[in-house]
């Protein structure tokens, strides 16, 4: 069609096969969205449209993507407020009727529905980072890697030390949103038990909090590393085995754990296994 649709807080341009979405930056848009900046959206991710009416004499015309066809929207799991829908454009009631013009158009092109067996649309670019309220979370498109804050993260994070995970090692990403209770960004990984410790207790886990991982951060990183991690192929358990960890990061792990003992925070016996541990990764 190659036409532009504008609303609030966003544009929308329909191609021949795709809607390429810009969304505007200042105050009052959603900081998700200029996390975003843009994307492009095929139509075979697209299973529906719909246009309903909205808030203060306005209309939304949405695209309803279909399940597993977008990285953001399968890591997010519902969890997203309306107003942070990357999917909706919200329009002044007056231009109903050309939103309603768009809509059948884009519903006489759509011609898939249902799972889709990929993801369709691009996952946010890496490198990605955050800060969550006990440590510092960093993708870089291959690996994923925590480091613990002395003021946040629990003895038990502390003891295991800063965490490096392949996303060859990782079956998946949990992420519950920081705006409720108990938010935070776990990581699966392929040999995980059945049951994970709460997310403060787990190595593999970052907590989010009050200012701590906010949506705009968390939810396209989590996107990232779940993209990764549903095209990487599983790392053989010899090759992982072989790693060998920087000596530098060894160094600091046990600074880090002499920190706990001397707080009393960690035992004799479990200073020195674990000491010995770490040594034997050089």
């Amino acid at each position: 069609m190659g036409d532009v649709l504008a609303g609030f807080h966003a544009a929308w341009e329909f191609e021949s096969d795709s809607v390429l979405i810009r969304y505007e930056r200042g105050i009052r848009t959603p900081k998700l969205f200029q996390a975003l900046g843009e994307r492009r959206v095929p139509l075979e991710a697209v299973a529906g449209v719909t246009l309903t009416p909205g808030r203060r004499g306005s209309v939304v015309l949405r695209l309803e993507p279909r399940p597993g066809a977008d990285p953001l929207m399968e890591a997010a799991a519902g969890q997203l407020k309306e107003s942070s829908d990357p999917y909706r454009l919200v329009l002044p009631a007056g231009r109903e009727t050309l939103a309603e013009y768009y809509a059948d158009e884009l519903l006489a092109r759509l011609t898939e529905s249902g799972p889709a067996e990929r993801h369709l649309v691009p996952a946010p670019e890496v490198p990605l980072r955050f800060k969550a309220y006990d440590g510092r979370a960093a993708f870089d498109g291959t690996t994923v890697s925590f480091h613990w804050f002395w003021t946040g993260a629990s003895s038990a994070k502390w003891k295991a030390g800063d965490q490096r995970f392949p996303v060859g090692e990782l079956s998946g990403v949990e992420w519950r949103s920081p705006e409720v209770f108990e938010g935070h960004l776990r990581l699966l990984r392929r040999d995980e038990p059945a049951s994970s410790p709460p997310a403060d207790q787990d190595p593999a886990a970052v907590v989010f909090g009050l200012g701590y991982g906010p949506v705009h951060e968390s939810l396209p990183f989590a996107a990232a590393v779940l993209a990764a991690v549903r095209t990487s192929e599983p790392v053989p358990a010899v090759v992982a085995a072989a790693v060998r960890r920087d000596p530098a990061d060894i160094a600091d792990r046990i600074r880090h754990l002499g920190e706990l003992h001397q707080a009393g925070l960690v035992t004799d016996e479990e200073f020195s296994s674990k000491k010995a541990e770490l040594l034997a990764e050089l």
